[in-house]
C-alpha cells in the first residue's frame, strides 16, 4: 500500500515539474503534502500523555522569493496515558470493571487530538542543490484540542457510555504557536520532493469539562495550561505548476 501511494504521488508531480527548470529557476508554486511526526509532550501535557504520533496534511504557496504561506491540520494519537487510574471508582474489590451483563469489561484508553495552523516560512538555499531547496524555517499559530479516548471492545458499560464518558475524557483545548526548523528539497528531475526537521508546539489551553468523575470532590482547574511538545517531522510534497506557454515560430 505504501509503495502505491509513493508511486501515485510521484506520477502526480512529475509531469508538471518537467515543464520547469527547477535547477536554475526559483519557482512559484502551490504545495500540497502529507507528513508524519513523532512527538514528546512536555510541561502540563506530559502529565497526561506519553509519546505521540502525528499525521497531518498541508497546503500552501511558495513564492518566487522562497517565502511559504500555508495551513495544515494534524491528528495526534498514542496509547500512553499518564493520568493514573481514571476508572478507579468503577472497580470492584477484585479491581475489575463489569459490563451490563456482569462480565469483566475490557477497557482501553488512548490519547487522541488534533490541531490546525496557519503558517509562514522561508527557504534559505544555503545548502540546496537548486534555488528551491535549502534550510526551511517556519512559524505560525492555530488551535488544538485533545482528549482521552475510552474504548470498551463492543461491551456495554453503563458507567462510561454516552455522556458519562465526558466525565473521564479530560477534554482540553486552546490556542497554539509552533516552529519548524529543517530542510526542504525539490529535486531537479521532479521525482523526490520532501521536507524534514524539528517541530515545536506550544499550547495555551484550558480544561473543557466542569467535573472529573474520578475526582468528584476536587474542583476542575480552569487555569491556563501549557501543553507543549517537540519532535521530528518529515513530509512528502507535491508542487502544482501551471503549464508554461508553448513557443510558436512563424516563417
Amino acid at each position: 500500500m505504501q509503495r502505491q501511494i509513493i508511486i501515485l504521488l510521484t506520477l502526480l508531480s512529475f509531469p508538471l515539474l518537467a515543464q520547469r527548470n527547477v535547477r536554475t529557476e526559483t519557482i512559484a508554486t502551490p504545495w500540497i503534502g502529507i507528513h508524519y511526526g513523532l512527538n514528546q509532550p512536555t510541561s502540563n501535557l506530559q502529565e497526561r500523555f506519553g509519546l505521540l504520533n502525528n499525521l497531518g496534511f498541508n497546503a500552501g504557496y511558495k513564492t518566487k522569493r522562497n517565502w511559504f504561506f500555508g495551513s495544515d491540520i494534524n491528528f495526534f494519537f498514542g496509547n500512553q496515558i499518564k493520568t493514573g487510574d481514571i476508572l478507579k471508582n468503577l472497580r470492584d474489590s477484585y479491581g475489575n470493571v463489569t459490563d451490563v451483563n456482569g462480565d469483566v469489561a475490557v477497557i482501553l484508553l488512548f490519547s487522541r487530538g488534533y490541531n490546525t495552523n496557519l503558517s509562514i516560512g522561508k527557504i534559505l538555499p544555503l545548502f540546496g542543490s537548486n534555488p528551491n531547496s535549502g534550510i526551511f524555517i517556519q512559524a505560525g499559530a492555530g488551535y488544538m484540542q485533545y482528549h482521552i479516548r475510552i474504548e470498551s471492545n463492543k461491551q456495554i458499560i453503563p458507567q462510561v457510555e454516552l455522556d458519562y464518558r465526558k466525565g473521564y475524557d479530560r477534554l482540553t483545548g486552546g490556542f497554539t504557536s509552533h516552529e519548524f526548523l529543517g530542510y526542504a528539497y525539490m529535486s531537479n528531475n521532479g521525482l523526490i520532493n520532501f521536507y524534514a526537521g524539528f517541530y515545536f508546539l506550544q499550547g495555551y489551553t484550558f480544561n473543557q469539562r466542569t467535573v472529573f468523575f474520578d475526582q468528584p470532590n476536587e474542583q476542575v482547574s480552569k487555569a491556563l495550561r501549557h501543553d507543549n511538545l517537540y519532535g521530528l517531522r518529515a513530509g512528502w510534497l507535491i508542487p502544482i505548476y501551471k503549464s508554461k506557454p508553448k513557443d510558436f515560430y512563424y516563417n
